[in-house]
């Protein structure tokens, strides 16, 4: 039901949109993971949640996609403007995150250029490749993709997976803001009890 009430942006299915959300989130998961597994030469974990999943990668690539589409005829002014874009996306969500949970997921401390820690010059470059493939190469093919969970097995196995995630994300994201869920359920059944004279 929620996918239907999404609003139809540059005419694409919200389905399409919700799906090719998740492809970009487990495809960044994957590239992060990867990365850093090899950086600390072990098995790395770079989500936030449990599962294989980074939304702030499905939120950039679609959203890099919609403000960054109209450079893809200029390669040159593409890398640049997702160099910039990106890197400032990344320093809101990192002042974002500082700012409710006292501490951000990643350190570019020991990165050469870096500002307080939260960017660097290493992936502000990244960032511009990175622009590059997804709107000169990618994008159709996540899209292409993404059509196939727009009916039947396809929409079922998306709802599936959204909820999933959901509940994945607000679980972490309450242990992240020390609320005390075992305290919460704990202090229900007392009250339930009292209410039931148990």
């Amino acid at each position: 039901m929620l996918l239907h009430i999404i609003p139809i942006i540059a005419g694409l299915h919200p389905v399409r949109l919700a799906a090719a959300f998740c492809i970009y989130s487990v495809l960044g998961w994957c590239m992060e993971s990867a990365y850093m597994s090899f950086c600390n030469r072990r098995l790395t974990n770079r989500g936030f949640m449990k599962s294989p999943f980074c939304p702030i990668y499905g939120v950039g690539a679609l959203a890099g996609y919609f403000l960054l589409k109209g450079f893809a005829g200029n390669l040159f002014l593409l890398y640049f403007a997702g160099a910039l874009s990106a890197t400032a996306f990344e320093y809101l969500v990192g002042r974002l995150m500082l700012k409710l949970f006292g501490e951000v997921w990643w350190d570019y401390h020991e990165k050469p250029f870096n500002y307080q820690g939260l960017i660097c010059l290493e992936s502000t470059i990244a960032w511009g490749f990175y622009a590059v493939i997804i709107i000169g190469f990618l994008h159709g093919i996540v899209m292409k993709y993404a059509s196939w969970y727009t009916y039947g097995m396809g929409l079922m196995i998306l709802r599936a997976v959204l909820l999933i995630v959901l509940i994945d994300f607000f679980w972490h994201l309450l242990a992240a803001l020390h609320v005390d869920m075992a305290g919460k359920k704990d202090r229900l059944v007392e009250k339930c009890r009292s209410l039931l004279h148990i």
